[in-house]
């Protein structure tokens, strides 16, 4: 970039910049902002604008114009780097880093970030090209600013620098340069490598440099924001991810075993700092932990007294630094036994509790209004120290000081916490529930190697007996919250009557706790629970027993989460402490604790199918969290096929499964398990008759409870077995009160009466059964079809509503088909085709009904359609595109642009509904030609799937607008299909009309620019697809895509661009100038290659410019 000469013109110039100025205070004042912002873009838009932005910053008094410039310079400079020569390229970087220097006690220091920001962008785009020494040049004048030769304001601009480009270097927060991920990363090694550390030492040198003068003054001096600043960038570098010291592979013994399961729990502040061997000297062997101590232990007594001064920036700076040490780990220790990393921890320790300890004072200062950051640091610091961590040695660090360990202190602490929060009841977000889940998540860091390691292992007896204080304490306050949120009905009680899934996490690490300590929490849960029970039955129409009840509920989720571990993908094992720490004889299993609490909680249970009890104790509250039990309960214990020699931690000690062995056995189908499994049945039935409008027990019920019992076989033959499953049954077919659940309940309990038919003896029974089962929802459909006045009575409320159930019903019982009952469903699906067609004409008009008939054929032929022969095949697809031209010509999908924008929503959303189901319809079948369980072949009976899918494709691909494929599912569902469609049956392609053709076209061009890789993928591969194929075509002769793929005449006559030739100039385009994720390389090179091939004339002459 040349700088000003006499042939400048100095009054273009002026006139520019003036016209910037007007421009950037027109958009301040909201004056014209499109045409203002206009000008502002075309600066940076403009060709080489490097003298006009120079004179822009050195010459304009408007700050804003000053900050557009510097955006034009970052702008124009990332844009034409190729085109620049070096020496433009040194005048560019030099120019902005004097210019933030030499103004750095300017006041708009806004402006003076930016321009160091575009700098440090600046440096980073020429960072592979620039040779070592005309780096060195540059750093040196940016140390020679952080080492205040200059005074302090620059010294802070050579800090901020600094943060910048530390900033830019980062994956996670570098700007984006149309470059490739490789760029970025080879720039983030080289800096890490050779010049991260001296960052580092500088920053801890120019903080060190002003320490003095900030403790001397008794007021707030200019060093203090260089002192804060400094702080601030140690920290963002020790936050960098570094990766070059992985080369180091020694274990470092004092972090080994500390568990790497628990990730899931740790907060975003917990990132552990593994900088490596190489800085050891600075951060460990330089005493940098104890200046930083020291300076904030100088501080906090010296401005202590003014009481914003903990939330002042050095102050929380200084606290966060601290934090960050915590978390150090890895090779930066020697290997040693873990004796630096103890030493360097209970350094850092000992300046911590000063800001926790005593807990009690601490919380009463801060509830008389003393800052609370000081103690959500400490909080914060605890916890990272129990990530670098094992409980063993975490324990261990505070005996050096006290006469108690650091668990015993934490379980002082954390109650502390809770006190503060019950007695206070104070509200989501206040310090006391901040601390608390903090407090949490560092027990759940030291005790999620539990699952794995037995209890005596993992914690010394003194952290044993703290883990069983404190659950001791939760578990009353617990119950005094439940007990004070009875009578409130205030809405402020949110505490406790969040739902069950909002309090998981909590109550999860309540488990944790209670599991350390399980010899003393389960005998401790079963005398609270049965305390409990005996007041209720003494108070019962005696007493208001609504206290009594909550404390119930409470407990409830308590010891669900104690004893049973949740079981969603998965079948959910006997919690391993529950597995080694009991020891019982199977002659005396009923001793078992946990034996005990759970028949005292299925007794208590059993209590509500007394219809006085039910009435007067069990309201619909206290059965949502027995239902939430017996479903999470159940699915642990209850008949178990978890085999008693798997999983098992070590087989040679056989106590540790004998606890496992005893509990399985007693609930097992020999034991208890049949009569426990009648009784969690016949509470089922009671819930869904006896507790009309309840909805959220009877999902409870329907979704978790029963359809739990099912996912296992050998549990479905002792179901299948009951009188209380057979009264379920005739229930959901006979009795009325069902009829009014929710449909979305009606469909889930209709899947799993179907799914327990796998448990009857044969194939034809088993189909007999589902038969019983439905049979009365198919005559309902077929005769309700086959009413003269259906059109009369359709919309009445009553009739709207039974069609609605049954074809949920029926929607249900279809998702449950399995090759055991494959023949019954596709009988009862059969028996309705010509009804639900007629359903789907009557019902044209009504969105949700249309929806309901949609998504009944959908997972009816997902279904089946594999099982099918060629005669029942030509059936199905025979109906499905009656269907297709039904649905197609009362134009259901389309929408009138008159609408309202409220009611255009409305209507967008329902028909994003429908085109996903039919797309999920078109897939199904596609399914027939990948996978195929018949007998004999399709084209027996003259059936062509790729035929009546491109059909479908011509009636849905017109409903498909780009607005609607913003929608992620159905995006997902629509270019599965296409990408399969094009891969398979490229040769149909061609045969789609033009209009759906070019519209299939603009979808794909929208997909390979998507955000998601996935679609992006799809239509990679769709395009691989559809290029090989015109390729080998053309090569053996024939017209391949023929004339879409030389072009075709849109409109207005005029020829477009052939669609392969259209798609390699996006591609290119893509792959040379765009961002995207490494993960496409090669399914794009996969996809280049076939289009090449096809245009070779075209890729030359690309190649060429």
């Amino acid at each position: 970039m040349q700088g000003f000469t006499p042939n400048t013109d100095f009054s273009e110039l002026h006139s520019t910049m003036r016209a910037i100025e007007l421009a950037s205070n027109s958009i301040q004042m909201q004056i014209s902002p499109a045409a203002s912002e206009a000008i502002i873009l075309s600066l940076g838009q403009s060709s080489q604008p490097y003298k006009t932005c120079q004179f822009i910053l050195e010459n304009s008094l408007v700050a804003t114009a000053r900050f557009q410039a510097a955006a034009a310079i970052r702008e124009a400079a990332i844009r034409e780097w190729g085109f620049l020569n070096a020496d433009d390229k040194r005048s560019l970087i030099s120019f902005c880093l004097c210019y933030a220097m030499q103004h750095a006690s300017s006041p708009d220091s806004y402006v003076q970030a930016k321009v160091s920001s575009v700098a440090a962008q600046l440096m980073k785009r020429g960072w592979l090209e620039v040779v070592a020494a005309e780096k060195e040049t540059l750093f040196y004048q940016v140390n020679q600013a952080i080492l205040g030769i200059h005074g302090v304001d620059v010294q802070f601009a050579g800090i901020k620098f600094l943060e910048s480009l530390v900033s830019e270097f980062s994956p996670s927060t570098s700007s984006a340069m149309g470059l490739p991920r490789e760029f970025h990363e080879q720039c983030r090694r080289s800096l890490e490598r050779d010049y991260m550390k001296t960052f580092y030492q500088w920053t801890q040198e120019a903080a060190s440099s002003v320490t003095n003068r900030i403790i001397e003054s008794d007021s707030v001096v200019p060093e203090v924001k260089v002192c804060t600043a400094a702080l601030d960038l140690m920290l963002q570098i020790l936050n960098w991810d570094f990766r070059s010291n992985t080369s180091d592979t020694k274990i470092n013994v004092f972090s080994a075993g500390v568990g790497q399961d628990g990730d899931s729990f740790r907060r975003p502040e917990c990132h552990l700092v593994q900088p490596g061997s190489d800085w050891r000297d600075v951060l460990i062997l330089s005493g940098h932990v104890g200046w930083l101590l020291s300076l904030y232990a100088a501080l906090r007594p010296k401005f202590t007294y003014e009481g914003y001064w903990l939330d002042c920036p050095i102050a929380v700076s200084a606290r966060k630094l601290i934090v960050q040490f915590c978390s150090l780990t890895g090779t930066v220790f020697l290997s040693d036994d873990g004796k630096m990393h103890e030493r360097h921890l209970l350094q850092l320790l000992s300046g911590i509790l000063e800001w926790v300890d005593p807990p009690d004072a601490v919380s009463k200062a801060i509830e008389n209004g003393k800052s609370d950051s000081e103690m959500i640091d400490g909080c914060r610091a605890i916890l990272a120290i129990a990530n670098v961590t094992t409980p063993c040695v975490f324990d261990n660090l505070l005996k050096s000081m006290r006469a108690i360990g650091t668990l015993t202190f934490l379980s002082m602490w954390m109650s502390e916490v809770i006190k503060v929060l019950i007695t206070r009841n104070t509200e989501d977000g206040t310090w006391s529930w901040e601390a608390r889940d903090i407090l949490l998540d560092t027990w759940t860091a030291l005790l999620m190697p539990i699952n794995t390691i037995t209890v005596n292992d993992l914690l010394p007896s003194e952290g044993i007996k703290a883990a069983a204080n404190l659950f001791g304490f939760i578990v009353e306050c617990e119950l005094r919250m439940a007990s004070a949120s009875a009578f409130n009905d205030e809405g402020d009680s949110d505490y406790l009557r969040a739902s069950i899934s909002a309090m998981d996490e909590r109550l999860s690490s309540y488990a944790l706790i209670a599991r350390a300590s399980i010899d003393v929490t389960i005998p401790l849960l079963t005398h609270v629970f049965s305390e409990r029970v005996t007041r209720l039955n003494q108070g019962r129409g005696i007493i208001d027993l609504t206290e009594t009840m909550e404390e119930l509920y409470s407990l409830m989720l308590i010891i669900g989460h104690v004893i049973a571990d949740e079981g969603e993908g998965e079948m959910p094992l006997v919690p391993n402490a529950i597995q080694t720490q009991f020891v019982v004889n199977s002659v005396e299993a009923d001793k078992h604790p946990v034996i005990l609490l759970s028949s005292t909680i299925i007794k208590f249970a059993e209590q509500c199918l007394n219809p006085e009890m039910r009435d007067s104790v069990f309201s619909p509250r206290l059965m949502e969290s027995i239902i939430w039990f017996l479903a999470r309960w159940s699915s642990t214990y209850l008949m178990s096929s978890d085999g008693i020699g798997e999983k098992i931690l070590d087989s040679g000690h056989h106590y540790e499964h004998s606890s496992k062995k005893v509990l399985l056995s007693f609930f097992g189908e020999h034991n208890q398990g049949r009569v426990i499994l009648d009784i969690i049945v016949r509470i089922s039935l009671i819930t869904l008759t006896s507790y009309p409008g309840e909805k959220d027990l009877q999902g409870l019920t329907c979704y978790m409870l029963l359809h739990s019992l099912v996912q296992q076989r050998h549990i479905c033959v002792q179901l299948v077995a009951l009188n209380s499953w057979h009264e379920l049954a005739n229930a959901f077919s006979t009795e009325k009160t069902l009829f009014l659940l929710d449909i979305s309940h009606q469909r889930s309990l209709a899947q799993t009466l179907v799914r327990s038919a796998s448990g009857v003896r044969n194939s034809e029974e088993s189909s007999q059964y589902v038969r019983n089962l439905m049979g009365h929802i198919a005559t309902y459909i077929v005769e309700m079809s086959s009413k003269s006045n259906l059109k009369n009575v359709a919309q009445q409320p009553d009739i709207l509503l039974s069609v609605s159930c049954m074809l949920e019903r029926l929607r249900g019982a279809a998702s449950a088909s399995e090759p055991r009952t494959q023949k019954a469903i596709y009988e009862l699906g059969f028996s309705v085709m010509n009804p639900i067609l007629v359903l789907l004409e009557v019902y044209k008009h009504e969105s949700a009904v249309v929806y309901l008939l949609l998504k009944f054929v959908v997972d009816w032929v997902d279904g089946q359609i594999t099982y099918l022969e060629a005669q029942e095949t030509a059936a199905v697809v025979n109906f499905c595109m009656r269907l297709l031209q039904l649905y197609s010509s009362h134009n259901i999908g389309k929408i009138s642009l008159s609408l309202s924008s409220s009611l255009l929503s409305e209507a967008q959303t329902d028909k994003y509904k429908d085109l996903r189901a039919l797309l999920q319809l078109l897939s199904s079948l596609c399914s027939k030609d990948m996978i195929d369980f018949s007998s004999d072949s399709i084209e027996a009976q003259g059936t062509n799937i790729s035929q009546v899918v491109y059909f479908g494709l011509h009636i849905v691909t017109p409903l498909i607008s780009m607005d609607l494929l913003k929608y992620p599912k159905l995006c997902h569902d629509y270019f599965s299909l296409l990408s399969h469609l094009l891969e398979v049956y490229p040769e149909t392609f061609a045969q789609l009309n033009s209009e759906a053709f070019n519209h299939i076209l603009g979808t794909l061009d929208f997909g390979l620019h998507h955000q998601d890789v996935d679609v992006v993928s799809k239509c990679l591969r769709a395009l691989q697809a559809l290029a090989s194929y015109h390729y080998k075509e053309t090569g053996n002769g024939n017209i391949g895509l023929g004339a879409h793929a030389m072009g075709l005449k849109d409109s207005s006559g005029e020829v477009q661009e052939g669609l392969l030739s259209r798609f390699l100039r996006s591609l290119l385009q893509l792959l040379f100038f765009e961002d995207y994720s490494s993960d496409l390389i090669s399914v794009a090179a996969d996809a280049l290659l076939p289009l090449i091939l096809c245009e070779k004339g075209l890729y030359q002459v690309n190649d060429s410019s």
